[in-house]
């Protein structure tokens, strides 16, 4: 099953007999919170679903957007209406960034059957609605562990024997600036790749084929224990797992990412524009 979905195809099978729970995670870094904006209107039937308290744990040594607790994120999906066999889509109106996190929570917590709306709320072009639904409460488990995950070591060792990915801005590898966390650079031996290049100008993800050709050029073909990701802190790194599997390959995410790498002086940091 394909990881994304047209806004045609939701709003078809919207209409069939097995409609899929449909989740609003709107969220910014740094910016406002999505609840007032998701309440001014939504794709009909949306529950809203709060990424930094529901999708995430609290920060701290773990990273500013730590794996929430298993059975705290599974109470959350079920208040949403998520079952265990029932198709869920995920959106929101960003750069794609948090539906992507929710996908990938869900998919690591054992979910079948997650997509992301392509493009997001614009790419929606039917009405929107104001309406707060109260969806049954759902049945789903969490079983984690069925999507790869990278610890700091793993991530070291991914990045000296593999492909390492950072989903960053250049600027931030590089070093150039460091807006949020303690100091600026990569860890070593990570290559550049920030997921504003996973999609073109309408934010809808590029072609399978294109995709491909990316990260065959970053080096993927040529990293058999398969591609490790990380980005600041979990969330943009889950756009770029996501865009590797529309690649037909498999990524393992970081979830401490940069926020958990760097807040150990111990570790070190790599800057410039190579990988170190």
């Amino acid at each position: 099953m394909k990881p994304i979905i047209t806004a045609s195809a939701y709003a078809s099978e919207s209409a069939g007999p097995r409609r899929p729970v449909l989740l609003d995670v709107r969220w910014q870094l740094g910016g406002p919170h999505g609840r007032p904006d998701y309440e001014a209107g939504h794709l009909p039937g949306a529950v809203f679903v709060d990424l930094d308290a529901e999708l995430a744990g609290p920060a701290g040594s773990g990273g500013r957007h730590p794996l929430p607790d298993p059975e705290e994120f599974g109470a959350a999906m079920r208040r949403a209406g998520v079952g265990q066999d029932t198709p869920v889509v995920v959106y929101d109106a960003g750069l794609g960034w948090a539906a992507a996190r929710a996908w990938w929570l869900l998919r690591w917590a054992g979910h079948p059957d997650v997509r992301v709306l392509d493009g997001g709320l614009a790419a929606w072009s039917g009405e929107l609605s104001t309406e707060i639904p109260h969806p049954a409460e759902g049945d789903f488990r969490p079983k984690p562990g069925a999507l790869p995950t990278l610890d700091a070591d793993g991530a070291a060792a991914f990045a000296r024997s593999g492909l390492l990915l950072d989903a960053r801005a250049a600027e931030r590898y590089r070093g150039d600036v460091e807006p949020i966390d303690r100091v600026g650079g990569h860890i070593p031996g990570a290559v550049s790749a920030p997921t504003t290049q996973n999609t073109g100008e309408d934010g809808r993800y590029l072609p399978a084929d294109l995709l491909a050709a990316r990260f065959a050029a970053l080096g993927a073909e040529r990293s058999p224990e398969g591609v490790g990701v990380y980005c600041g802190s979990g969330v943009s790194g889950a756009h770029q797992v996501l865009a590797l599997e529309i690649a037909g390959l498999r990524g393992a995410l970081y979830p401490g990412s940069w926020s958990e790498w760097s807040s150990d002086e111990s570790r070190p940091v790599a800057t410039g524009s190579e990988p170190g």
